[in-house]
């Protein structure tokens, strides 16, 4: 495949399994590195979890849930304590934004994303699956606490990761034209 196919082509994996070498680890904290990143704040951490703390992520979901909503059914919370289950790895992308006088808090936030979209992307790259999810447990302060964020810290996303799983979507190409279009002015 070609470079720019491995951008064109990239679709989410949201069926996941195997086992991913340690050394790919160093390879996405490079890839993240590489987010546009204005006055070099680093305003990203990720946290990497797998093996027990897969489990134990389960259960800081439960827990999230029920106190959430005291009323949840058992399968409502066994529904929930598995899912981190879905794949080998999660990599937790979180946003850490910083004051700064000339780097506004949503450039951060966008730098966080673009920094956890890279590691997708490398991801695929190496012929490996990754599924992006958010939902109510990335908000939850339960979870955030949890997880050891501080304050001013955000869940960007959880970034399943593992070896694809059957058969991945057909990818679409957007009709020319429907995301990018000549500004008026331009004439």
């Amino acid at each position: 495949m070609e470079s720019l196919d491995w951008i064109t082509q990239r679709v989410s994996s949201p069926r996941l399994t195997g086992d991913i070498p340690s050394g790919i680890l160093s390879l996405l904290e490079a890839a993240a590195a590489r987010a546009p990143d204005h006055a070099q704040l680093r305003p990203f951490r990720s946290l990497v979890i797998s093996g027990d703390g897969l489990t134990c992520l389960g259960d800081l979901f439960a827990q999230a849930l029920v106190s959430r909503q005291p009323d949840a059914t058992a399968t409502e919370v066994e529904k929930i304590r598995r899912k981190p289950l879905r794949a080998p790895l999660i990599v937790v992308g979180i946003a850490s934004p910083v004051e700064h006088a000339k780097v506004p808090e949503v450039e951060q936030l966008l730098s966080a994303g673009i920094a956890l979209q890279n590691m997708s992307q490398a991801m695929f790259t190496l012929g490996y699956g990754a599924m992006w999810r958010t939902g109510a447990m990335a908000y939850d302060e339960t979870v955030k606490s949890g997880l050891g964020l501080l304050d001013n810290e955000h869940i960007i996303g959880f970034l399943y990761l593992g070896e694809i799983e059957g058969k991945l979507k057909t990818v679409h190409p957007a009709a020319t034209g429907s995301l990018m279009q000549d500004w008026p002015g331009n004439q």
